[in-house]
């Protein structure tokens, strides 16, 4: 794997037709969001323009015919991170064009897939993200092509055992 940088990235959502993430950490520590997250645990409003950067590049890029989707792996109980991200975040990247998928580790505790985020980008070009264990990123990495059939395969797995969040069932479940 070689390490990529930020604008590496950014290029390939430029040029590429389908993009497509596998987000698995259940907190994301992204310093940008600690505001609102804390607005959200508070109990207050959402801001306006929360997320707004990243919908006006979903729906451009939907405008270009480009598709953009992602499985988020959730599992109860939810951390405060993902029932941020559920209520304040998925919506409106849902309005703006996004295909959010759930895939619910509950249901599916076979550890098929990977524990490590990553971009899938028209099925030819993968980046890897490293995270620390308290959802810091660490670096970004280029998969090599020797790794992109294992990636496909994930991807497929991914999308065959995941649900559109609208079906997902986010109500905390009862403990045993």
């Amino acid at each position: 794997m070689t390490e990529v940088d930020g604008a590496a990235v950014a290029e390939l959502f430029e040029t590429c037709r389908t993009a497509w993430r596998w987000e698995a950490q259940p907190t994301y520590t992204i310093e940008r969001e600690q505001p609102t997250l804390a607005l959200f645990l508070a109990a207050q409003a959402k801001p306006e323009d929360h997320n707004a950067a990243w919908r006006r590049k979903i729906t451009a890029w939907a405008a270009e015919g480009k598709q953009i989707a992602r499985v988020r792996v959730l599992s109860h109980p939810l951390t405060d991170y993902q029932r941020y991200q559920l209520a304040w975040g998925i919506p409106g990247n849902i309005a703006a064009g996004e295909d959010v998928r759930v895939y619910d580790r509950d249901a599916h505790p076979d550890g098929v897939v990977p524990q490590q985020d990553f971009w899938l980008f028209d099925d030819n070009a993968v980046v890897v993200l490293n995270f620390s264990s308290d959802g810091r990123l660490l670096n970004r990495a280029l998969a090599a092509d020797s790794e992109l059939d294992q990636y496909r395969t994930w991807h497929q797995v991914a999308v065959n055992a995941s649900i559109p969040l609208a079906e997902w069932d986010a109500r905390p479940r009862p403990t045993p």
